[in-house]
């Protein structure tokens, strides 16, 4: 029971962040798992991946039903993107802790850094001069964006929402409201063939339902309503916030090495 209603809030934060954000509050979901409710590395990813895919999948119904989803977009990241997610799994398997502590800490300076950076502004890269989309050149940009949200996904647990969005908005010129739906379908696909890699990994499944109910409502009920938000300041905010985070990872890890 002490690890109940932690799980409760902590679902509920991560869940209205996916929504508000299209994945970059799944960033969030492992240091919570492992810091908060005391879970090692290898028990926070796969269930990490399990509440963010959910929570993904059902944040990203209001997008569909507004037919704010990009599919082509779709189908080439997940083509691309869940064979590496299998490969990243398989990577992140023979990782000690301590370099996957630092590597995550690592990814998310890189995710803080992109959210400062972010913008409702879009790219033209693969936009024609009818407004329509060069789906050939799309596909050319696309792939290695995939490739490597598939490995990050595996590897670390994490959504990959914060290199999504930026690479749909700013190198494909998707405008912003479509690329948040979009990327949420992307880290479903991607979340459920990292949940497939880590069959057979003891998981406890009471937490795994206290920390799936929340998200999944939160990020429903943000999915809905996030429109109506100006995020702008929420992202700023939400960086500063992972780059502690990070912060502390680095420092914790640190610790550990010099004094064991």
């Amino acid at each position: 029971m002490s690890t109940v209603a932690p799980a409760l809030a902590l679902g509920a934060v991560i869940g209205v962040l996916l929504g508000l954000l299209g994945g970059g509050g799944s960033i969030l979901a492992v240091p919570a798992l492992v810091y908060v409710l005391g879970l090692g590395f290898a028990q926070a990813i796969p269930l990490s991946l399990i509440v963010v895919g959910l929570a993904s999948a059902v944040g990203a119904l209001p997008k569909i039903r507004h037919r704010q989803v990009q599919w082509r977009l779709v189908a080439i990241f997940t083509l691309t993107g869940m064979p590496a997610t299998v490969v990243g799994t398989t990577i992140g398997r023979h990782l000690p802790q301590n370099v996957l502590t630092v590597g995550f800490a690592l990814i998310m300076v890189i995710a803080g850094v992109r959210m400062l950076r972010g913008g409702d502004s879009t790219g033209t890269a693969c936009q024609l001069t009818d407004g329509t989309i060069d789906w050939r050149r799309c596909a050319g940009r696309s792939i290695p964006v995939g490739i490597l949200v598939g490995l990050l996904t595996g590897v670390f647990g994490v959504g990959g929402g914060f290199l999504i969005i930026p690479a749909l908005v700013l190198l494909l010129g998707v405008e912003m409201p479509t690329a948040i739906g979009t990327s949420l379908l992307i880290i479903t696909a991607n979340s459920a063939a990292g949940i497939v890699s880590h069959l057979g990994t003891p998981i406890d499944w009471s937490i795994a339902a206290a920390f799936a109910g929340p998200a999944i409502l939160g990020s429903l009920l943000a999915g809905r309503w996030g429109a109506r938000l100006d995020t702008q300041r929420l992202n700023r905010w939400f960086a500063y916030l992972v780059f502690g985070v990070a912060s502390y990872l680095i420092a914790d890890t640190c610790l550990t090495v010099l004094v064991p």
